[in-house]
């Protein structure tokens, strides 16, 4: 099921005002593959908060001077890193469980030793009880 975030229910008009842009602006960064939103069953488009933020991004990156092709590349290296991101996180946690299940195997597979001081010179009277 779809969260807040990701549910699509802004109509262009809508996200166009919530995003800051004209509702043209939107159908280009469509055309360019810049954004893709959901489509009704009849076809209109509706938009998330999720693509209102991806709007907001887009905007950020081209007042900075970046072109349409440069936006989407930055897009799809900020997705990278997320990802790359996501899969460092899982992969640091299966080497913290596999050095914990280690760490424990170790503590069962130690055997404890009985120990016993002994002076000097005095060491040949443990061996003889």
């Amino acid at each position: 099921m779809p969260t807040r975030r990701t549910r699509a229910v802004y109509v262009i008009s809508v996200a166009a005002e919530l995003a800051g842009m004209h509702p043209q602006t939107l159908r280009i960064y469509e055309r360019k593959g810049l954004l893709e939103p959901s489509r009704t069953p009849g076809g209109s488009r509706r938009y998330s908060d999720d693509d209102i933020s991806m709007l907001r991004r887009i905007a950020e990156l081209t007042e900075q001077g970046l072109n349409l092709a440069g936006v989407k590349r930055v897009l799809e290296l900020e997705a990278e890193v997320a990802a790359l991101r996501a899969e460092l996180d899982r992969v640091r946690s299966q080497v913290e469980a596999a050095v914990a299940d280690t760490h424990r195997q170790y503590r069962r597979d130690l055997v404890p030793l009985r120990q016993q001081v002994a002076v000097f010179g005095e060491a040949s009277r443990l061996f003889d009880s």
